[in-house]
């Protein structure tokens, strides 16, 4: 640990196969509990037209994240496509923690596990379920703005993903979205006022 960084605070972190809504669940718990900040990953993707430098993303050039990925700046990161990386920065996790934050993630699984593995006792790890294979499967084909072979490889992914849900500390099934947002409200409330975080004193 190096000097001067602040004591580790709470992290939240929110995962899932991609399409089984964890955004939109971390979207509602910004609003509800002021405490919470987002965690803004590193990416090589190029940024969308409405997204920005520092609020969605930090953009890095491939180049750039190898160089980072050399220097230990990274918590966790994963080459998700080939040639596209996304990561965790020490640094973002610092600059929130001194703002005296606890943290949000919205991550994709093996970056969770990551996580986890990283902060195991002042995190809490959530993994958003499809009520089933079919539902994730009928919004992927729906969210489907590629052709089929990516789409083949989004459902493959989706599937291998789903195999991780006991890695993490709870199961939230995404079947109804307002009783969802309420049982996570539920979940992450309780955690925020009852979990210290660290060793016991």
């Amino acid at each position: 640990m190096k000097n001067g960084s602040p004591p580790p605070g709470k992290l939240i972190i929110f995962t899932a196969p991609s399409g089984a809504g964890k955004t939109t669940i971390v979207r509602h718990l910004l609003q509800v509990f002021p405490e919470l900040a987002f965690s803004v990953s590193a990416t090589t993707r190029a940024p969308r037209p409405h997204e920005e430098e520092g609020r969605d993303y930090y953009f890095l050039s491939a180049e750039r994240f190898q160089q980072r990925i050399a220097e230990g700046a990274f918590v966790e990161w994963e080459e998700v496509y080939p040639g596209r990386y996304y990561g965790t920065l020490h640094e973002e996790l610092e600059r929130l923690w001194k703002r005296g934050k606890s943290i949000i993630f919205d991550i994709e699984v093996k970056g969770a596990t990551r996580l986890k593995k990283a902060y195991p006792t002042n995190s809490l790890a959530i993994f958003v379920k499809p009520p089933s294979k079919e539902t994730l499967f009928e919004r992927l084909r729906n969210r489907a703005t590629e052709d089929a072979e990516s789409l083949h490889r989004r459902m493959e992914r989706a599937e291998e993903e789903l195999g991780y849900e006991n890695n993490f500390d709870y199961i939230l099934v995404n079947n109804r979205l307002p009783e969802t947002l309420e049982e996570a409200e539920r979940v992450v409330g309780h955690f925020l006022s009852h979990h210290h975080g660290g060793p016991h004193h």
